[in-house]
């Protein structure tokens, strides 16, 4: 299982900021699973235009394709590490979900 989740190959940071501004705002969705791990309180702070926002304005450090497929994209945010989790296809990007990690949880790919 955790084989899947795992980054298999790099992506160059603004091809990946150039591909994301090709999509407008409304081909993001967030979906209930974007938000499971989330407290009452912390989904009044995270909302999913909080996210769109995050996706179109910051720039990743570091951004890579799981095994899934998934891209998983690194952001600092607020001095802390944001690590969002997205599905693309042609016409969307689901944001799959999000959470906090702690430096030494940064993959070293």
């Amino acid at each position: 299982m955790f084989q899947n989740t795992k980054i298999k190959k790099r992506v160059n940071i603004n091809e990946f900021v150039k591909f994301i501004k090709e999509y407008e705002k409304e081909q993001i969705e967030c979906t209930d699973h974007t938000f499971f791990r989330l407290s009452q309180k912390q989904r009044e702070i995270f909302t999913c235009e909080e996210l769109k926002r995050i996706l179109f304005d910051e720039k990743p450090f570091l951004v890579g394709i799981q095994h899934n497929k998934n891209y998983a994209v690194f952001y600092k945010y607020k001095n802390k590490n944001l690590k969002i989790i997205l599905g693309m296809k042609p016409q969307k990007i689901n944001i799959v979900t999000f959470y906090y990690i702690e430096q030494w949880q940064i993959p070293k790919v």
